[in-house]
């Protein structure tokens, strides 16, 4: 047993911020196993929600079948609430939300926050004379970096590392999480229900004070997150350019995990500005499913999350993609096998017909019946993978329906290209037929049924479904809109967004000595 975590929680304990069983249960595969009770589209009567006076929004379902509680909080801030400069810093502060607090991650943080200003004292004299370019002095540089160095370790001292994780482990907790896009932030993980106070300290303090410590360390870390998702993938790459010409304005152009650049210039003062100004309680939801009451998460929150003081909610972004009304086509030659990617842009999520587009990727790629799967993989053997999907890079605001394939050995692009295109033209040209439409309904059906049979199932659905369309009960509307698409409505839609002025694509072709 860690003696650095016990003497955290204990003054936490101390503090009144955490009074914890002793006894707690570890969270088991029986969360994840648990029956679900018959599931149907009406809301289930049993949720309910409170916001706190700061305006932190809770939702919560009991679920009482086996002794664990899932938490999830939705942070409504993604890349999109980026501009040049600062691209990637949401997924950075994402990575420094798991460094600690004052009182988590530190033996001493009244010498840590000493040492840490002088981190970024030295850091900041580093840079300047790194500024001046061809005049600047060699010697010093290299004497402002061995200082830069020895202040990181001196503040390194201090740290206790993954102590936030620690806590968590050693009081039974399980998937401790957290994950960045283009739309939100969310953080997740389960305990069992006698410890489930454990969470509303951790999660209020890490938003309340948090502490961004070892943060060049982990600015490093992400900028090799970049280096392996980008610059060393060959798909990464080909999407990062893609969505740089499908976007001339709206910020889903711009990569979530940054551009090198603005990474490597991230400040821990940049940072704590952006989480000042977006990660207000106005702007967060939390949803607590599982062996717990209503009324004791509405005392908890009160005592935890209260602390945190109200911010106006940052304004929705504002800028509007402009209609595309010319076709894009991008190709790269690349040390990669061949693959064909086509965008068309689409409306977000909640467009009247968000459904439609649903049920369209449904037809062409659910599973081995799928039409792309039966005609380019399975029928005519030219690809290996094939698929297409809405809702990239986002769905909060107007977005791409993708399509991707990669051709077999001994066929090409062009060729899957054509085939994508003939599989296009029939829905556009021939209704689908009620059995295949019925079909994605009873898919549509099943695929929620899976996804509530746990509680961190449900802690994410009710989440994700609050957080991106301003109302969790739109979860339990989503199966009455897909009921309700008929085939005409899949012309129709077909027909006005899969056209060559709509259309963004990009080809991967080996690099060969001819095409260097």
């Amino acid at each position: 047993m860690d003696i650095l975590t016990l003497k955290k929680l204990s003054i936490g304990i101390a503090l009144g911020l955490a009074v914890l069983g002793t006894e707690a249960v570890a969270v088991s595969a029986a969360e994840n196993t648990a029956s679900a009770e018959t599931q149907t589209t009406a809301i289930d009567p049993r949720i309910q929600e409170f916001t706190l006076d700061n305006g932190w929004k809770f939702i919560v379902l009991p679920r009482h079948e086996v002794p664990t509680v899932s938490f999830y909080t939705w942070a409504d801030v993604g890349s999109a609430q980026e501009v040049k400069g600062i691209t990637g810093i949401a997924h950075l502060l994402e990575h420094l939300a798991f460094k600690g607090t004052s009182h988590i991650g530190t033996t001493d943080y009244e010498k840590e926050k000493v040492a840490l200003e002088k981190v970024d004292a030295a850091y900041q004299a580093l840079i300047d004379e790194t500024r001046k370019g061809s005049k600047a002095d060699m010697e010093q540089l290299e004497k402002l970096n061995r200082d830069f160095q020895a202040a990181q370790e001196d503040a390194g001292q201090y740290v206790v590392p993954n102590e936030f994780g620690m806590a968590i482990e050693l009081f039974g907790g399980r998937g401790l999480n957290a994950s960045t896009s283009s739309d939100r932030t969310d953080y997740f993980f389960s305990l069992p229900s006698n410890a489930a106070e454990l969470w509303f300290f951790l999660e209020s303090d890490r938003f309340y004070e948090p502490v961004f410590r070892e943060f060049y360390k982990e600015r490093n870390v992400v900028t090799e997150e970049r280096r392996m998702r980008t610059e060393s993938s060959p798909i990464g790459f080909a999407l990062e350019e893609l969505l740089s010409a499908a976007y001339k304005a709206h910020p889903y152009g711009e990569p979530t995990v940054g551009h090198f650049s603005d990474i490597q210039s991230l400040t821990p003062q940049n940072v704590m500005h952006f989480f000042r100004t977006q990660y207000v309680p106005a702007s967060m939801t939390s949803v607590v499913v599982g062996d717990i009451t209503p009324e004791r998460v509405k005392e908890l929150a009160k005592i935890y999350f209260e602390r945190i003081p109200a911010a106006p909610k940052p304004e929705p972004t504002r800028t509007v993609e402009p209609p595309q009304n010319v076709e894009r086509k991008l190709i790269f030659h690349l040390q990669s096998q061949p693959t064909y990617i086509v965008a068309y842009h689409k409306p977000e999520m909640m467009h009247p017909d968000g459904a439609v587009y649903d049920a369209i990727s449904s037809i062409l790629s659910d599973g081995r019946s799928s039409r792309l799967y039966r005609s380019l993989v399975r029928d005519k053997q030219i690809a290996v993978a094939a698929e297409g999907f809405s809702g990239f890079p986002g769905e909060k605001y107007p977005n791409l329906f993708l399509f991707y394939a990669m051709p077999a050995p001994g066929h090409t692009n062009e060729e899957v290209a054509q085939a994508i295109q003939e599989e296009i033209q029939k829905l556009i040209n021939e209704p689908v037929s009620e059995a295949e439409l019925t079909g994605v309904k009873n898919r549509a059906e099943a695929g929620m049924l899976r996804a509530l049979t746990s509680n961190s199932g449900w802690a994410s659905a009710l989440g994700q479904y609050q957080g991106m369309t301003g109302d969790w009960r739109n979860l339990f509307r989503q199966l009455d809109r897909i009921r309700a698409v008929t085939p005409a409505d899949i012309q129709r839609v077909a027909r006005e967004t899969f056209k060559d002025t709509n259309k963004t694509s990009a080809y991967i072709e080996t690099l060969t000595t001819e095409n260097q």
